[in-house]
């Protein structure tokens, strides 16, 4: 596999909020997307999800609480914790999940 472009492979994507798979780690998947300032539903996994902001920030609440993550920073979200996208969440967002079962 080569380098990845993290950055411009978000901004090359169809859609906001749509996912690139870019590989995996053992189990778990490794994916880019874009963020356009528009909220997602609440949703929950059944394993742990980690969010890792490149640049801009994802604004988060989860369990009710309101969290910002910002550039350079990451964010796991427990197994099975309620989490909603609010809006305002901008810039480029690389996810380590495990694939639903």
């Amino acid at each position: 596999m080569s380098t990845v472009n993290l950055a411009e492979t978000a901004a090359g994507l169809p859609r906001a909020w749509s996912s690139r798979l870019l590989g995996t780690v053992g189990a778990a998947c490794v994916k880019v997307l874009r963020m356009d300032g528009s909220p997602v539903e609440e949703e929950s996994h059944e394993a742990a999800e980690a969010l890792l902001v490149l640049d801009g920030r994802l604004e988060l609440e989860v369990g009710g609480t309101d969290v910002t993550v910002r550039a350079g920073e990451l964010f796991v979200v427990a197994a099975g914790t309620a989490h909603t996208v609010r809006p305002g969440s901008r810039g480029t967002l690389v996810i380590v999940e495990l694939p639903e079962t």
